[in-house]
């Protein structure tokens, strides 16, 4: 049993590595440039590995995408679950650790990029995947804003994290400030319309 559990992780592992491997590579030349044999090389495994680990081409690629969208969801995750109780602090922390993330991450942008139709050749499958992403993001900030004692309706709760994650998206894309800036500023608007802008303080002010 330790056996097959070792292999069982030693998989895992090298799949990870596989994935992180192509993720660099796309970036630095592009997905045409990617062969499994050069991404065995940069991964340090065998071709064969790579096969095993990922499957085909197409595959990979799609495990890509799927990769760089777990990790822009759970650092909106984290960010919530970091200020359980107060919800505009919650809300600086997801924007500005999200924008901290997509910082120099050419796939992550191009994936968010995609959710707003934009045309990219770095990866295929982007824009399969965009529309997914997109209300994958509406569900779980709603999921997280939903253990907050919001005094708003329910259809204007949605409308304010409609606006909030479509911002926060737009300034991965193109940003126009620094993270810790934006943040403060869709921050201030959140907390305006809440009628809570009097709470802001330091950075958030």
């Amino acid at each position: 049993m330790a056996e097959v559990t070792a292999d069982y992780e030693d998989a895992i592992s090298s799949r990870s590595r596989i994935i992180a491997a192509a993720v660099r590579l796309t970036c630095a030349d592009g997905w045409s440039k990617v062969t499994m044999g050069r991404l065995a090389g940069e991964a340090g495994v065998s071709r064969q590995t790579v096969y095993n680990a990922v499957g085909s081409r197409e595959d990979l690629a799609e495990a890509m995408v799927l990769t760089e969208s777990a990790k822009f969801i759970f650092t909106i995750v984290e960010g919530f679950e970091n200020h359980p109780d107060d919800l505009l602090a919650a809300i600086h922390a997801a924007v500005e650790n999200t924008l901290v993330l997509a910082e120099g991450n050419a796939l992550l942008r191009a994936v968010v990029s995609a959710t707003h139709g934009a045309d990219t050749e770095l990866l295929p499958l982007l824009t399969t995947h965009s529309e997914p992403l997109l209300g994958t993001l509406m569900v779980v900030v709603q999921d997280r804003v939903d253990q907050y004692e919001i005094d708003l309706e329910p259809e204007q709760i949605t409308a304010v994290i409609d606006m909030v994650v479509r911002s926060a998206l737009s300034h991965v894309m193109q940003p126009t400030a620094t993270p810790r800036k934006t943040a403060d500023s869709i921050t201030w608007f959140v907390a305006r319309i809440l009628g809570r802008a009097g709470e802001l303080t330091g950075s958030r002010a």
